[in-house]
Order: C-alpha cells, then structure tokens, then sequence
C-alpha cells in the first residue's frame, strides 16, 4: 500500500478499482500480488479533508485538519497538503512527489513560524511527521522492487480472504526490515501492515478501517497506524472526498506551499 500506497498517501490516500467478476488468478507470486496492489485505479486527481489524530499512552489527543490535494502530472504522482488547525501548526504545508521510473521521492515541508521551505533530505525520511506515527518514508511511494516480496500464507482477516505477504527491503541500511500485509483478495486492498525494526522487533501496525466507493473507485477513508513500541497512535479519516475535479498543476509548487489556500 501507499501506505505503501497508503497513503499519499499512506498516509496519506489509497484507491482503486475492484475486480468486477471477483475471479483472482491461481498462482501468484508475492511480487505479482503486490504489483496488483500498486498498479490499481487511482483517477486523475483528488481533493479530501483529512483529519490527523494523535493519541499517547495517557489517552490525550491532539486533532489536526488537513486540505489535501493529490493529482497525476506527467510521469508523477504529486500531492500537498495544507494545515488548517490547530493554530500551531496552522499554515504548515508538505508536498510530495513520486515518479514510475523509480526515481527517489522529491519531498517538501513549509514552516511558517521561519517563512522556508525545507528540502526533505534522504537522512531525513526516517524521522517521523508532524509528531504522527508516519514517517516521510511512510509517506512517499515505496517502489515495487525496493523490496523482495514472498506470499508466506492464505487466511482470513476479518472475515476476508487475504493473501499474506512480506516484503524484505533489498537496501540494508532501510529502517524496517521487514513488513507483513495482508491483501484481500477481492479487490486487492491491503487491510493490514505490519513494520518490523532493525532488530526485526514489531515496531508499528497499520490498519484500513474503513473504504468506500466514490466514482466508481475504492478510497480509504479511515486509517490507523499504531506505534506499539510507544503506545502512540495516528488516525486519518477522510471526507469530503472529491476525484477527477481538474486541479491546476500549478497547486503542486513551492510557491503553492509558502501561499496556502
């Protein structure tokens, strides 16, 4: 997923097109599950409300609204997002970009408080955003053979047909080892995700709440990321969703950032 494609996503937004006769091929391999995962129907662009909320160990929670925008541009898929409460991180903005031609992710963030935007670095992209259980990596487009991808299993997962796969990064210096997901097997949604550490100790857990049909598309609307090592979790709810509405390639730039909506 993006988460993987979880989200733009992620964190953080993932659609695409059920299977209408509901027949899957026998046989798969991991890597071709996961490919049907990537290579669904995402539609030409995308606008949502997000609402981020972030809950600690106490049970304390800090909401955060979000306008998101995500669109295909060439060979791209490009999103910003801008932060519309609460006042402190109010007109805080973040874009990323990721390419089919395996390029690396470019991404941006913009902090108002000292009026720059920030280049996202590579050595940056394990540190987590904005406070939430997703990292820059989280956030960006995981390429299909950054990892090797081995289907362990079949089983269900909430009354669901699932394929079990783990995917193993090539680049040893990658900050999970591992991540386990289980993929339904009707449509091809990951409704499950789960990251190991560099000690191979479980780390965080991902799960899909809640997708609906809008256009004709799958859209997650309802995610969780749980960090079980500190007892912090994110959740993303989305709604007023609206797709192929023709959104400017203009939005996607860092002037865009600095301006806000």
């Amino acid at each position: 997923m993006t988460i993987s494609k979880l989200i733009t996503t992620a964190i953080l937004v993932s659609s695409f097109a059920a299977l209408s006769s509901g027949l899957v091929a026998q046989g798969l391999t991991g890597r071709e599950i996961v490919e049907k995962v990537y290579n669904r129907e995402t539609g030409d662009d995308q606008t949502s409300i997000l609402t981020m909320t972030l809950s600690n160990a106490n049970g304390s929670q800090r909401v955060r609204k979000i306008k998101q925008f995500t669109k295909i541009v060439g060979n791209a898929e490009k999103s910003i997002m801008f932060f519309q409460s609460p006042a402190d991180v109010k007109n805080t903005s973040f874009m990323n970009w990721s390419y089919d031609d395996g390029k690396a992710d470019d991404q941006w963030i913009y902090l108002p408080a000292i009026k720059k935007t920030k280049r996202i670095s590579s050595d940056s992209k394990n540190d987590y955003f904005m406070g939430s259980d997703f990292t820059y990596d989280d956030l960006g487009d995981r390429k299909l053979d950054a990892d090797d991808h081995a289907l362990l299993r079949e089983e269900k997962m909430n009354g669901k047909d699932c394929y079990v796969i783990e995917s193993i990064s090539k680049d040893e210096e990658y900050m999970y080892t591992k991540t386990i997901t289980w993929i339904d097997k009707s449509n091809f949604i990951g409704v499950k995700k789960e990251f190991y550490d560099e000690d191979e100790d479980l780390l965080k857990v991902l799960t899909i709440k809640e997708y609906q049909e809008i256009s004709g598309l799958l859209i997650i609307s309802n995610s969780e990321m749980k960090n079980v090592q500190r007892n912090h979790t994110t959740s993303i709810v989305l709604s007023d969703i609206k797709i192929n509405t023709n959104i400017p390639a203009s939005t996607f730039s860092e002037r865009m950032m600095m301006r806000g909506i």
